[in-house]
């Protein structure tokens, strides 16, 4: 579009099904590099991903011409199935349903890419449920107990 101009910064949080740890060291970069494709291949400007085992954190630089649900449709979906055509895990890998999308200004790209790339340190202290509703209140997103992504049930 002419005379169109965006600076949309977006952070999206989102689990392995039941939060099982089924992200291994040894991929794990393959499966961000991948993820990274499927943000370029869309537009969108990939700053930082990182996470832990059972979670990712991804940070871009959103262009707003796709919606947010579609994109993450585009990750998650492609990215699973890339991980099951590799024969990454034992049994079937799914993300878990839903996710956080969390808006940042210019000022704060730095900050939140280091953040990011520290989840190994940062989830030394804090368990990601934690980390997870911390982000919620911090952005005054109200939020059911029920809809909180869930624990591996036992």
């Amino acid at each position: 579009m002419a005379n169109t101009f965006t600076q949309i910064y977006l952070q999206f949080v989102f689990a392995v099904q039941d939060r099982i740890s089924l992200i291994g060291l040894d991929w794990k970069d393959r499966l961000y590099k991948y993820i990274a494709g499927i943000i370029r291949n869309n537009n969108h400007k990939l700053i930082a991903i990182n996470g832990i085992p059972n979670h990712i954190h991804v940070f871009i630089g959103y262009n707003p011409n796709q919606l947010v649900p579609d994109l993450l449709q585009d990750i998650k979906g492609d990215s699973s199935r890339w991980i099951n055509e590799e024969g990454l895990v034992r049994g079937q890998f799914r993300w878990q349903q839903g996710y956080g999308a969390f808006s940042y200004s210019h000022s704060q790209i730095d900050a939140v890419a280091t953040y990011i790339m520290n989840q190994e340190k940062h989830h030394k202290k804090k368990t990601f449920r934690e980390e997870y509703i911390r982000l919620l209140q911090r952005f005054r997103i109200d939020f059911d107990e029920q809809y909180i992504l869930k624990d591996v049930q036992k």
